[in-house]
């Protein structure tokens, strides 16, 4: 069981990954669903890495002066190649990955178009200067604000299940904040990191800004940090993610971290099966299951679950499941890495042994090579099974039934992972109450896997799954240090009550003031003014400071009055 179904007998091509070749050190690329060699791409030279980043410093200080308008001028001529070159980038992901070329066009190149074009046109409004407020009598002379300051140098490491899209919104979300950008993609993709390098040259960015530094990734990441690397915006598994965040901590340097899910989906009794089925479908088999945020546990409640898993089985039997050819008679393709296949293998096998059904698989349209693997259902699952505990990231589904609501949350969330999660259901209010009990840092109700290409999202993580967030206004300040700024308009004084010397003046007058604006009835109140009025004849300081005060409560009293007035005069006028 778990083996690959063919319809005939023909051997299957042996898989070939990019791999390091001795002279001149290089990665050679492969399609992992043919076989074929697709060319070979040169590492950078570790002695190289520190001119890299030198360059990228200098450039990036030319960066951070232009405005947030001329910035936004470079990122759509990035937009513009890439709607241009739409085709020609997609089959190269395509190819490099094993993934449809229906596929690769939705999940990676759409996406990143949006992403230039959102982060282009909203970077300015999120991160401009931003003025806070006086919350308190003794900040009320005080005038401040914060600002958003570019990292520096941003250092983008990037997996293999979407080589174009997860590091590319990442670095546009990078450029916009003004920072300079050094990224690596997969071993296993090479040739996608070089089509990310073209569509960053047709934006006319200063030399140096960004650098694709191709090469072993322990090796890359080391010497970026070696290098004074401002931070580090990692994808990958939960594994190297705890070991880079070791390495960051002798350098204290920030990292963000999207480590991987085991995403639970919850199909209430209520809920279209039609189209939760479909989901399933989309979300736990697409790019051959291996998306972080997929779709790996499938929890039915028990009244609707013969019924969902009979649309599921039907679904599944008739994918059509091989080597994309360009002519859309495909829905998924093949896995991209023999690794990765080898887990999906003995998670299958470690299901079967402990009790699972081999519900269902689909037939492998050949010829294909060895790296493909039939698009699985599994019922009869439990959570003493690897595929329901952990990350399996392949074509499976196992799916589990549940009686009540209160199970369902207790199966969902038993997990080390939380990236995002589902609720099926058409009532909203049931949809919504659910999905705020899922521990996952994103929840969908009535769809999955969508997110990451909503640049207004945020993508984020919850447990082992990660740390931080990009995409939307968050992933934007998270490209950012905040520094606060603060004037104080009350220069006349020569110090401010809390100063030294300390007296008993100031302390009375801090004490009155207090009761004055937070005392608990009118009476306090009234004590404390007329406790301050001596105070005010005798200490100048006290004086000045007093009517700052005031004048700052009376300013805030009077734009309230008239902005009331105007919103009653336009009530009046509309009757």
């Amino acid at each position: 069981m778990g083996v690959p179904k063919t319809k005939n007998t023909s051997k299957a091509k042996v898989q070939k990954t990019a791999t390091p070749t001795n002279s001149p050190r290089s990665y050679e690329a492969w399609n992992p669903a043919t076989g074929e060699k697709l060319g070979e791409v040169p590492c950078v030279e570790i002695s190289e890495i520190p001119q890299i980043f030198e360059s990228a410093r200098r450039a990036q200080r030319i960066w951070e002066a232009y405005s947030f308008n001329e910035r936004r001028k470079h990122i759509l001529q990035i937009r513009d190649y890439l709607v241009n070159h739409t085709e020609d980038i997609a089959t190269v992901i395509s190819k490099s990955n094993g993934k449809t070329l229906f596929d690769a066009l939705n999940t990676e190149v759409v996406p990143s178009i949006m992403a230039c074009d959102w982060y282009a046109k909203k970077a300015k409004y999120h991160l401009k200067d931003k003025r806070i407020p006086a919350a308190s009598i003794q900040t009320l002379n005080k005038r401040c604000y914060i600002r958003h300051v570019p990292l520096g140098v941003v250092g983008v490491i990037s997996p293999w299940n979407y080589p174009f899209s997860i590091p590319f919104g990442e670095i546009i979300m990078g450029l916009m904040a003004g920072n300079a950008i050094i990224y690596k993609t997969s071993e296993e993709t090479p040739l996608v990191g070089l089509e990310i390098e073209k569509a960053l040259a047709a934006g006319g960015l200063p030399q140096g800004l960004t650098c694709f530094t191709m090469g072993d990734g322990p090796q890359i990441s080391t010497s970026w940090l070696e290098n004074g690397v401002n931070k580090i915006f990692f994808t990958g598994s939960v594994r190297v993610g705890k070991i880079l965040m070791k390495q960051a901590a002798d350098t204290l340097t920030p990292l963000s971290l999207e480590l991987g899910g085991n995403d639970p989906m919850i199909v209430m009794e209520d809920a279209n099966l039609e189209r939760a089925a479909n989901g399933a479908l989309w979300a736990g088999l697409q790019n051959s299951g291996q998306s972080c945020a997929g779709v790996e546990r499938v929890y039915v409640q028990e009244s609707v679950k013969d019924e969902f898993i009979a649309l599921l089985k039907n679904k599944i039997e008739n994918l059509r499941h091989g080597v994309d050819t360009g002519n859309f008679k495909i829905d998924i393709g093949s896995m991209t890495v023999k690794r990765q296949l080898d887990v999906v293998r003995n998670h299958v096998e470690d299901a079967l042994k402990k009790g699972a059904t081999m519900e269902a698989q689909s037939v492998i349209l050949p010829p294909h090579s060895d790296q493909f693997y039939p698009a699985t259902l599994l019922t009869n699952v439990t959570h003493e099974m690897q595929v329901m505990q952990e990350e399996t990231f392949g074509p499976v589904l196992g799916v589990m039934s549940f009686q009540s609501e209160k199970e369902a949350l207790e199966l969902a969330n038993d997990s080390d992972l939380g990236l995002s999660a589902s609720v099926w259901t058409e009532d909203f209010i049931k949809g919504n109450r659910i999905a705020k009990q899922i521990e996952a840092g994103m929840v969908a109700v009535n769809d999955h896997l969508f997110m990451h290409g909503f640049s207004e999202m945020p993508w984020t993580g919850w447990k082992e799954s990660g740390i931080g967030v990009t995409h939307s206004y968050l992933g934007l300040e998270e490209m950012t240090k905040v520094q606060a700024i603060n004037y104080d308009i009350a220069g006349d004084l020569n110090m401010n009550l809390w100063w030294l010397p300390a007296t008993k003046a100031k302390y009375d007058a801090m004490v009155d003031t207090l009761s004055v604006f937070f005392g608990k009835t009118l009476g306090a109140k009234i004590d404390a003014v007329a406790h301050l009025f001596p105070l005010i004849r005798k200490d100048p300081l006290v004086r000045k400071k007093l009517i700052y005060v005031f004048q700052g409560f009376g300013k805030r009293w009077w734009k309230r009055m008239t902005r009331n007035i105007g919103r009653l005069a336009d009530i009046v006028r509309r009757k």
